[in-house]
């Protein structure tokens, strides 16, 4: 195993971007997987029951793991019909393709597997969402993104990935304020209940655009140097996304924190210091690593300046 860069520390990187985030429960069962005691991760799931967004969050964070493969097919044997373990086998193998270690299409078999022994479930086809959002066409994304929708409309995670796709196209040509993918951000935002982090929506699209185009060259490398989030609309959606946190602070929901961390940054980009200081004491020590990173920063040197900037304001 190679040494971490200079002036890094593997430590500090490990504690400060866990994708578990803030589930301890996940973190423990991550643990017991690690040591081959896949029993927990089935009580762990069954526990999580159909409480969607929770259910992919923990799923997808287990898959990363590299045991993951291997102890859900020890998981199978003992238990040939488990969904659980077939949808964890199936986003393991997912995790193994965007790695560039498995066949795409024994990951897609795997998942339309997982899909069939839980036809209620979204994870599946959250995991071929994952897939699709790397190798697949922009209509079979869409055809992926509405089995999501049919099983859970508001689905966190597949709002964020399609933005995240829709965001690239026609990079190369530059700004376009009317772009598709604001479109789709307010259609989900209004669409979802009242309660929903999808609210925040708008906001994630708009840092997804960002990186899109600082990639291509039409945006400065160093987000606070862009103009990108100063403009009428840019304000706009970033007073609707901020006052809607403060109304509602959605403590429940598994990937709050993704949220956070993308209304922290666009507040840092925005100079809103007091506002921003305001979201950093919420995230604490959770950064996330989008947006930190875009378009190709170091994200936790990048969290760390921005926090201690906007924390000085207050």
């Amino acid at each position: 195993m190679s040494p971490p860069p200079f002036g890094r520390s593997r430590k500090r990187a490990a504690q400060a971007f866990d994708a578990a985030l803030d589930d301890a429960e996940l973190v423990d069962a991550r643990a017991a997987l690690a040591q081959g005691r896949w029993q927990a991760v089935r009580t762990l799931l069954t526990r999580t029951g159909d409480d969607w967004d929770r259910r992919g969050h923990r799923v997808t964070v287990l898959a990363a793991e590299s045991y993951s493969e291997a102890w859900a097919r020890d998981w199978l044997v003992a238990e040939p019909d488990a969904p659980d373990a077939a949808v964890l086998l199936a986003l393991a193998l997912v995790q193994r393709v965007r790695h560039g270690k498995a066949e795409p299409e024994a990951a897609r078999e795997a998942c339309r597997t997982a899909a069939l022994r839980a036809p209620a479930d979204p994870t599946p086809w959250l995991g071929l969402l994952l897939l699709e959002r790397d190798l697949g066409a922009a209509d079979v994304m869409s055809d992926v993104f509405g089995e999501i929708r049919q099983r859970h409309a508001d689905h966190h995670h597949a709002h964020h990935l399609m933005v995240a796709r829709l965001a690239e196209r026609r990079a190369e040509a530059g700004p376009d304020p009317l772009h598709e993918v604001y479109d789709f951000a307010n259609w989900a935002a209004e669409q979802a209940p009242a309660d929903s982090p999808l609210a925040i929506l708008p906001v994630i699209a708009h840092a997804e655009r960002y990186r899109a185009l600082a990639i291509a060259g039409h945006e400065p490398a160093d987000p606070t140097a862009s103009g990108h989030w100063t403009g009428r609309r840019a304000r706009q959606v970033m007073k609707s996304a901020f006052d809607w946190w403060l109304e509602w602070e959605h403590e429940g929901h598994p990937r709050r924190l993704v949220d956070l961390n993308f209304l922290a940054h666009a507040k840092v980009c925005e100079g809103r210091g007091a506002e921003a200081a305001a979201l950093f004491h919420r995230i604490g020590e959770r950064p996330t690593p989008a947006p930190w990173s875009y378009p190709d920063r170091d994200p936790y040197s990048a969290f760390r300046t921005a926090r201690d900037s906007a924390l000085g304001t207050v």
